[in-house]
């Protein structure tokens, strides 16, 4: 094989790799509730969600009243944070590996918490189970843990 074949062969396996990469990303919805399928009120459904890194997760409000924001100290290191509008859909990129906490703003204290979680050891997870919130919202969000299999 010449040298230029060779480069154009590595150049293909290079150029594959990357389309693979960005073939797997997933979209994942996580509506915006007053009332789940449980009967609880004011829930993300799904609640707890394992995602890739470089997926998406789409916030959507299908019910009036609510918005979705990350929870700062409850972010993988490095990941800003970020707040979407009431009523309005959120689209959040998964950038790194960890445990992504969001709320509902209006209704944190009520316990509307959403789990992402990316990766099969989160380094900020012993954060997000020691923080300190409101018991319904601590409660829901243990629950979501466990359903991850934290």
């Amino acid at each position: 094989m010449t040298s230029l074949n060779k480069s154009l062969a590595a150049a293909a396996l290079v150029f594959a790799a990357l389309l693979a990469g960005t073939a797997q990303a997933a979209e994942h919805e996580i509506k915006m509730l007053n009332k789940g399928t449980d009967g609880e009120a004011m829930v993300f459904e799904p609640a707890a969600v394992k995602v890739a890194v470089g997926d998406t997760v789409k916030f959507v409000p299908v019910d009036k009243g609510h918005d979705a924001a990350t929870v700062k100290e409850l972010l993988p290191e490095g990941v800003e944070e970020t707040k979407g509008k009431m009523n309005q859909e959120l689209i959040l990129k998964v950038d790194k590996e960890g445990a992504y906490v969001i709320k509902c703003t209006p209704h944190w204290g009520m316990g509307m918490v959403a789990l992402i979680v990316a990766g099969d050891k989160p380094a900020n997870l012993e954060a997000v189970k020691a923080a300190k919130m409101a018991k319904k919202t601590r409660d829901r969000l243990d629950a979501e843990l466990k359903a991850l299999g934290f």
